[in-house]
């Protein structure tokens, strides 16, 4: 009998784990609605297991159900009150509400959200996350409702102390969004010289996108593209050429290059490169080039509006 418990003991545990581990799974491959599913029937027989709760929570968050992933996260906050990484989520859970709503009714749980990642920080010095959602808190919120660019840097200053990399990063972040460009460029630059990475290269290239200044964003890609080499970026560097009508033949060739070497985790279709070659050959005056990549973006993504107003100013040649 004894032998028989125990036997039914272990596989309880072996089924949770398995059941947990299915639910990861289907996260990491975006499959949301079969982790919430997985979670949802395990929760049946399970109500108080803290990480099914979590990861059902953290299904309905990656489709924007934000109700369903609050109420999953305020259980694990209100069960666990010192746990940082629960305060966290539900904040953002209800900051990402916050965004879906109007206005109006946002104002009625921006202090809920605020609150939430207050205390998150608090609970956990060490926790970069909440410390880059306070940043980003600050930086967006309107000064009368508590928005205030020094505590947004306050942060940036305790991510630095953290990561290096995080917090040279969100000071770029905050000074880029309290205009002041040149502290800005400082920041992100710092940045790249002690991480490196695609992330580093990124931000710094969209700041100079806004900034309107292609080639130093063209610049930042090239450099990106030696230390990453990612096929990706060969897409990035075509688009800013062909949006600005720069280095034509460079972003021709680095088209080319993306094309050649696409393979789906390069997040781009193939249609957009296609597209960015039809603006690249109509900035040249080469009408029947510029027809014949547009056309295959039509075919390949009739819907996209984009591509059918490049073909009126490429047949108007």
């Amino acid at each position: 009998m004894l032998k028989y418990i125990w036997i039914l003991f272990i596989s309880s545990i072996c089924f949770s784990q398995s059941s947990i581990d299915k639910a990861e799974m289907y996260i990491s491959s975006k499959k949301f609605v079969s982790a919430q599913s997985e979670m949802q029937n395990y929760l049946v027989t399970n109500p108080d297991h803290d990480k099914a709760i979590e990861l059902l929570g953290d299904a309905y968050g990656h489709q924007r159900k934000w109700d369903k992933a609050i109420e999953q996260y305020k259980t694990l906050k209100e069960k666990n009150p010192n746990n940082a990484n629960y305060h966290y989520k539900y904040g953002g859970a209800l900051g990402m509400k916050a965004r879906s709503i109007s206005k109006i009714k946002a104002l009625g749980i921006i202090g809920d959200v605020k609150r939430s990642f207050l205390t998150a920080a608090q609970l956990d010095p060490k926790h970069i996350d909440t410390r880059w959602a306070l940043v980003d808190l600050y930086v967006s919120l309107p000064g009368i409702i508590g928005g205030s660019y020094s505590k947004a840097l306050n942060y940036a200053d305790e991510l630095e102390k953290l990561s290096k990399v995080d917090g040279y990063l969100a000071k770029g972040y905050v000074y880029e969004y309290d205009d002041e460009p040149e502290l800005a460029e400082k920041y992100y630059r710092l940045a790249i010289k002690v991480g490196g990475s695609v992330t580093c290269y990124e931000k710094l290239t969209s700041f100079y996108d806004k900034q309107k200044q292609p080639d130093k964003a063209i610049g930042t890609l090239e450099a990106s593209q030696q230390k990453n080499q990612r096929n990706a970026i060969h897409y990035q560097i075509g688009k800013v050429c062909a949006d600005y009508n720069i280095q034509l033949e460079k972003g021709e060739k680095c088209l080319n290059a993306y094309l050649a070497n696409y393979s789906a985790k390069d997040g781009v279709p193939k249609e957009w490169a296609y597209y960015r070659l039809a603006q690249i050959y109509r900035h040249k005056k080469e009408k029947s080039k510029a027809l014949l990549w547009i056309n295959k973006a039509i075919t390949g993504l009739p819907k996209i509006d984009v591509f059918k107003e490049e073909k009126a100013l490429i047949s108007r040649l």
